[in-house]
Order: C-alpha cells, then structure tokens, then sequence
C-alpha cells in the first residue's frame, strides 16, 4: 500500500470514528459514571469490535453482511436489543451513583470493555460503511502485511479517538460539573440509546 493510499485510508477511517452515534453515548457514559479508566476501556474494546470488521473486510466476509438480508436483520435486531438495554439501564440508574461510581462496581472496567466491543460488534452499519467505502482499498491477493495494515489503521485511529474523548470529558473540572448533573446525562444518554434502538428495529421492518 502505497504512502498516498494509506493516508487516504486514514481519512476515511478518521470520518468513521468522529461521526457521532451509539458507540460515543456508550463512551461518555462510562467516563463520567466511572472514571477516566472506564472510558479508556469502552474506547480501546471499541477499537478491537472495529479492528474485527475491517479484517472481516479484507476477507470479503462483511459483503455477505450487506448481500443477505437475513444476516443483517438478525445482527441489525441484536444489536437494537443491546442499545435498548444500555438506555434502560442508563434511565433507571437516574444519575444516583455518578459520584464514586468507579469506586462502587467491582468489575466496573469489565464492564464498560463488554459494552465497548459490543455496541461496535453488534452494529451492521459499520461493516456496511466499510464495504462502501473502503472497498477501494481492498484488492484479491492481498498479503498479510497489507492487511495487517488495514485493520490496525482502523483500530488504532478509532481507539485513539475514543480514548482521547475519554481523557478529556474527565479533565479537572469536566468530570465533576457532569457528575453534578448525572440525573441529566443519563436521561439524555438513555434517550438517545433508547432512540436509536427504534430507529433500527424501524428501518429493519421497513426493508
């Protein structure tokens, strides 16, 4: 892969990551309920979810994804099932244990990896955008070395963004004036979630 090929590559990886969704009410919830650790976490188990469908993309395996229509329901419904249950988790929890959350759940960080990969994992969308976009760049007969490449770019410039959002919601100051007002951002965040679950099951059952 040449040079101009690579930053092209990262463009398009860095266009994904930035865009908002799931994935970034998932990791701003960890970082503020827990710490900056639990966000990391959710970031850098994000960034393995990402990593497996961009392999899973050189394979040729994410086309089948995007051709069988069954294969997409089902992992399109599962993954509307989780984002349901991070938003009714997240509207129940009311903001009540913002303040020393990392310190109360023991497996905590367990816990915010789980729901880093998974909301990547269980989300077709992004074997979806990278069969559209980063089809370019895939060819027959690619090495190992190429393809180690592709996934590791996508991996790591997804995780950096992720843990870069972690670090700075829990800055001096930024994490404490989000705690004080936990009651809201877990209602927004289960909105959201909660939200994007209909949307999904929606768009599923109109296709």
């Amino acid at each position: 892969m040449s040079l101009t090929a690579w930053f092209s590559l990262a463009a398009v990886c860095a266009m994904g990551a930035v865009s908002p969704g799931p994935s970034l009410a998932v990791v701003v919830r960890h970082s503020i309920r827990g710490s900056r650790t639990h966000g990391v976490a959710a970031a850098l188990a994000h960034a393995v979810g990402i990593g497996v469908y961009a392999l899973l993309t050189t394979l040729g395996l994410a086309a089948v994804v995007t051709a069988e229509p069954l294969v997409y329901r089902v992992i399109a419904l599962a993954g509307a099932a989780y984002l349901a249950w991070l938003g009714v988790a997240a509207l129940r929890a009311g903001g009540r244990t913002l303040v020393g959350a990392g310190r109360e759940a023991v497996g905590g960080v367990g816990a915010a990896a789980r729901d880093g990969f998974l909301i990547a994992f269980l989300n077709p969308k992004i074997a979806v955008f990278f069969v559209a976009l980063f089809s370019q760049f895939v060819r027959p007969g690619m090495g190992v070395g190429e393809t180690t490449v592709f996934w590791l770019t996508a991996a790591v410039i997804d995780g950096g963004w992720y843990a870069l959002v972690a670090t700075a919601l829990t800055g001096a100051g930024v994490v404490e004036w989000l705690r004080r007002h936990g009651v809201w951002v877990d209602r927004l965040t289960g909105c959201l979630l909660l939200g994007l679950a209909v949307v999904t099951v929606s768009r599923v059952l109109s296709s």
